[in-house]
Parts: C-alpha cells; sequence; structure tokens
C-alpha cells in the first residue's frame, strides 16, 4: 500500500511548498483536486486542458520531489437541478479529460443529488416514509441518476478512464454500499468505489465490514477518521446538521487519523482492504478542526505506515 495525500490537505501552501511538505511528510504519491467543492488550489484546470507545456512541467516538478500523481478530484453535484449542477458538469468532464491526457487512470468524486419533480434544491432521501418519499426517489434514480452517469462513463471510456471513483457520503445518491452496488450494475464496472471510512462511521455502517463486501469494487480509498462523540448521540443520535466549526456540541466530528479509531482498528482496517484485494493508495485527506495541517499529516502518515500492508 502506498501512502498519499489529496492535496487540499495543505491548501493554504503554495504549490511548490505543498511538493517541497509531502516530500518532506514521505508521502510516495498525491491527489489533485481540480474544482467544483474545492477551490482547487494546486491545479488550474482551464490552463492543463489548453497547454501541453503547462501539463509538462506540472508532472515534471512531481517527478523532481519523488512524487507521483495517483488520482484526479472534481467531487461536486453535476445533477443539481439549478444552473450549479451544469457548473459542476463542465469541470468533471474537464477533469476526466485532463486524467487523459496526463495518463492518470482513476477520477475521484462524488454521485451528485438531483432534486425531486420540480425541485430547486437537491433532495437526500433516507427513509421510505411519508409515501411520496419513494416516488421521489425512484425519479432520482430512473430519470436523473441512471442516465446521467451511463452517459459520463460512456465519455470516460472513449478517452480510455475505467475508473471512477465515488466517495460513499451523505447528501449523496450513492451514499453506501447499497446504493454504489445499484449504480454499479446499471451502468457498469467504469463505476467503484472511493471508499471513505470517515463518512459511514457517522452513519452508522462497520467500514471493516462494508470493505469485505465491495470486494475488487473498491478502487481508491481515502484515509480519514471519524469520532463519534457519546454524549451528544447519545442525546441526540449522529444525524447532526451543527455547523462543523460546533465541535464541542456536535454529535461527530471529523478528526485526524488515530484520534477517532486508534492503531488496532485502523490495522484492521487494512487487514480488510487487504482480503478485499486492495492493494493501493491510502490517500490522506486532512479536515480536523481542531489540529493544524501540518501536525494532523505528520500524526497520519506515522500512523499508516505502522498499518499500511506492503506485499513486496
Amino acid at each position: 500500500m502506498k501512502i498519499g495525500m489529496i492535496t487540499d490537505s495543505l491548501g493554504e501552501l503554495s504549490f511548490d511548498n505543498m511538493l517541497a511538505a509531502a516530500a518532506e511528510l514521505k508521502i510516495e504519491t498525491l491527489e489533485f483536486a481540480c474544482g467544483n467543492w474545492s477551490s482547487a488550489p494546486h491545479i488550474k484546470l482551464d490552463e492543463m486542458l489548453e497547454s501541453a507545456t503547462a501539463r509538462t512541467e506540472f508532472m515534471a516538478k512531481i517527478k523532481d520531489h519523488g512524487l507521483t500523481v495517483a488520482a484526479l478530484n472534481c467531487s461536486g453535484n453535476p445533477l443539481h437541478p439549478g444552473p450549479t449542477g451544469a457548473q459542476h458538469h463542465h469541470i468533471t468532464e474537464g477533469t476526466i479529460r485532463l486524467a487523459s491526457l496526463l495518463g492518470i487512470d482513476r477520477v475521484v468524486m462524488m454521485s451528485g443529488l438531483p432534486g425531486g419533480p420540480g425541485d430547486a434544491n437537491p433532495n437526500w432521501i433516507v427513509t421510505d416514509w411519508p409515501p411520496e418519499c419513494l416516488d421521489i426517489q425512484n425519479y432520482q434514480w430512473n430519470e436523473k441518476l441512471i442516465p446521467y452517469w451511463r452517459n459520463l462513463v460512456g465519455y470516460a471510456n472513449q478517452l480510455g478512464i475505467r475508473k471512477l471513483c465515488l466517495e460513499l457520503h451523505g447528501h449523496q445518491a450513492v451514499y453506501n454500499v447499497h446504493t454504489l452496488l445499484r449504480l454499479r450494475d446499471a451502468v457498469g464496472e467504469t463505476v467503484g468505489a472511493n471508499y471513505d471510512p470517515s463518512h459511514p462511521i457517522w452513519m452508522g455502517a462497520d467500514p471493516l465490514a462494508a470493505v469485505r463486501m465491495l470486494g475488487s469494487a473498491i478502487y481508491y480509498v481515502h484515509a480519514k477518521d471519524t469520532r463519534v462523540e457519546p454524549i451528544p448521540t447519545s442525546i441526540d443520535g449522529t444525524l447532526d446538521a451543527r455547523a462543523s466549526t460546533r465541535i464541542s456540541e456536535r454529535s461527530w466530528n471529523y478528526v485526524t487519523i488515530g484520534y477517532g479509531h486508534g492503531e488496532t482498528w485502523w490495522r484492521q482496517f487494512c487487514s480488510a482492504l487487504r482480503l478485499a484485494g486492495y492493494d493501493d493508495v491510502l490517500s490522506i485527506e486532512h479536515e480536523d478542526m481542531m489540529m493544524s495541517p501540518m501536525e494532523g499529516m505528520r500524526k497520519s502518515v506515522e500512523l499508516l505506515r505502522k498499518v499500511a500492508i506492503n506485499l513486496a
């Protein structure tokens, strides 16, 4: 397994300083966000698409620091019923095209989430009641999600991209193992999982079991931790819409690796990945509001070096 990083984790650093920090941390490979929900701090998508020189210089600087590129990321909502949807779709297609130009075989993203009929905003259905919930969900899947993804898979395949890695995230149509496999069955094996254990943890799933179920459908892994806070969760449960800055009040928080689940759990997670046939990147995503990015990255790398399984 290789230790990687989505470079937004050090998004406050310039491109050159980020590369130097990654090399210092002994990161092996990088994931670059190209836009949508990311500000794309380290890549200019339009410039990279237009200029072969820019692409050559970009890759050369990365290689000069002993690094490689594992994936591009365009997480957003191209199925948003408003103008956002068209904007995010444009970035999504551009990111897939750039991956092809750079010889990168994976694009990390999310499934997107449509509205219901006539809705101005996305509508995340997570219960079968009241009765209209299932009608809305059927509309979202059959009229919006599946047709969109069939077209996107076709577009990606024409450009030689065979791995679209969906992050199983709340407020997305694909947010758990069941919904990932449902979409994969409908549109084919170009769609796989970017498995990030931090999200299923707060949704009540067991990542160790989920990884075994997904098996070869895991195309990528984000390494991020969640701590479920016992007292707020006992009072309110884990469905929590309080702002992420209200750390002491929330039922759960994204934390640095090891601060939600200890080293033993992360050993089990890496073992589950190997049993599922995954021997690839663990891409660290730092979103801990209580720890500086560099401190969080150092601690995350230190723990992953202890638990990652290397066959060579």
